[in-house]
């Protein structure tokens, strides 16, 4: 089995067999000439031991090894079969098709990346068409937008990610985010949530790299506007958590957190994997003036080798007057996962105030 079957074993379902025969069926509804035992014998090659990617690939992989070789041909009908293929994850294999035949036919295939992406995201299959023709496809991106259509604004912004999960890196983006700056500048107090997340998470790859920059840009927002507010404090969220001071003055917690800790909290002392832990704490205020609090805590994970490794996680955002107090809590699963397991022995836990540690407190694994 390949490891990203074992890494996401259940999305890879999205392309089950049942699927396959609907995908097939539908694509004779629209194309009576189609060879639906030719498509299915492709799809449905060693199909247990593909994950979710490697299956979507394969659908394309069936649909350009039986639709017709007239590569426009070949378009119209997967746009007559989109409808049918509905809206989600498994309509992207509409978009890989263009992948497949289309390298070499750039304004017919991006037209379609268009189209394909209202049933499911062409973030992956419009990456190959930047990488190979960024002069071309970056000015035709920044026209998307400007689109009607929420699902093409959001491709302009999520197909031109420097660092997309599950795709290569843009490097070019990656290097000068400047290049793609002019759609997310356009996006920034975009109505549509679905876009801001992705404008958010565009920007938060950049913090990646170019954190200074980053916040340069971000200053020359206006946050009046509740949509570009949001948009900042999420991109911002990795620069938050390593106690930049540069993003946490964006977001209005700019310098120390004057407060007294008067309680932190972690319970139970002693845990197994399946039982939950719960952190809670007191803050109060010590200032003469309001303050903006930015509350995150970080776990010190114990690895196979007994070293540690820190994890932030957000917490909570708020504001405290002068002798106010507040009261923190949370609670999370002790339990392993894809990209994290967890060894026996003492995982100390910090209480980030503004970035800085305030007080800590831990659990035991037995």
């Amino acid at each position: 089995m390949s490891e990203q079957a074992k890494t996401y074993p259940e999305l890879k379902h999205f392309f089950d067999r049942a699927r396959l025969d609907k995908f097939a069926d539908d694509t004779k509804a629209v194309w009576p000439d189609f060879n639906r035992s030719r498509f299915l014998a492709v799809a449905a090659a060693d199909l247990d031991a593909l994950g979710v990617m490697a299956r979507m690939r394969q659908v394309a992989a069936a649909w350009d090894a039986t639709l017709p070789d007239d590569y426009a041909r070949a378009l119209d009908i997967l746009r007559a079969l989109a409808p049918s293929v509905g809206h989600g994850f498994a309509a992207i294999s509409l978009s890989e098709f263009v992948v497949l035949r289309g390298a070499a036919e750039f304004d017919r295939s991006m037209a379609a990346l268009r189209d394909f992406t209202a049933y499911g995201s062409a973030e992956f299959a419009v990456r190959p068409f930047i990488q190979a023709d960024p002069n071309r496809a970056l000015p035709l991106m920044r026209a998307w937008a400007e689109d009607d259509s929420e699902h093409v604004r959001r491709l302009a912004s999520e197909g031109t990610r420097p660092r997309l999960p599950w795709s290569f890196q843009l490097k070019p983006i990656q290097a000068d985010p400047s290049l793609a700056w002019p759609i997310l500048d356009r996006l920034k107090a975009d109505p549509s949530l679905y876009v801001r997340k992705s404008v958010a998470n565009h920007l938060n790859d950049v913090s990646k790299d170019h954190a200074g920059w980053l916040a340069g840009r971000l200053g020359g927002w206006d946050q009046s506007s509740q949509e570009t507010a949001w948009i900042v404090r999420q991109a911002l969220r990795t620069l938050v958590k390593r106690g930049d001071p540069r993003a946490l003055a964006l977001v209005g917690a700019d310098g120390e957190a004057r407060v007294d800790v008067a309680q932190f909290a972690v319970t139970p002392a002693r845990v197994a994997l399946g039982d939950r832990i719960a952190i809670s704490a007191k803050v109060v205020s010590t200032a003469s003036a309001r303050q903006r609090i930015v509350a995150d805590y970080a776990i010190h994970y114990v690895k196979s080798g007994g070293k540690t490794s820190r994890k932030v996680f957000k917490l909570k955002t708020f504001d405290l007057a002068p002798g106010e107090t507040v009261e923190l809590a949370i609670s999370q699963t002790v339990r392993d996962f894809s990209t994290r397991r967890h060894f026996a022995g003492w995982h100390a836990v910090e209480l980030m105030l503004n970035g800085a540690p305030a007080a800590s407190a831990g659990f035991e694994i037995a």
